[in-house]
């Protein structure tokens, strides 16, 4: 599913996700300019390409700490993982691994915005809101190696 507003795109998500991205002030419009965008990304995404998400033009609706976790994903190279402590670090709070993993499982841009890249600290697979089979399926597109 994927929603947009005047200004960008604002809901992307499975329709079994386990968290939706929650109540969005946009009207379902599937000629959407920032929709019809989303739409390459994904062709160039599933083709085995890295699309440029500065190519898209986001408005996800969130608090300050959601927005900067979700800028610290947005970092994570195609291919790359991060943890959720490194995440919380980068949205200015180190100690703050717990609330970095909610608003992870809050992203309301998923795969655009690669939630699926935070992995354990241990290196093991963790949280997806869309179910780590989905997870796992992800990384592998994406070449991570799993142990």
């Amino acid at each position: 599913r994927a929603l947009a507003t005047a200004r960008g795109l604002a809901g992307l998500w499975f329709d079994d996700c386990k968290h939706h991205p929650g109540r969005c002030d946009a009207p379902l419009d599937p000629d959407n300019v920032h929709i019809a965008a989303a739409r390459r990304w994904f062709a160039a995404y599933w083709a085995g390409e890295d699309p440029d998400v500065h190519a898209l033009t986001l408005d996800p609706q969130g608090t300050p700490f959601q927005h900067a976790v979700w800028q610290a994903l947005l970092k994570i190279p195609l291919g790359g993982t991060s943890t959720y402590g490194e995440i919380a670090a980068q949205a200015g709070n180190p100690a703050a691994s717990r609330a970095a993993g909610a608003a992870i499982g809050r992203n309301p841009l998923t795969i655009v915005v690669p939630c699926h890249r935070v992995i354990g600290r241990d290196g093991s697979l963790t949280g997806y809101a869309a179910g780590l089979p989905r997870k796992e399926a992800l990384l592998r597109h994406e070449r991570v190696l799993l142990a």
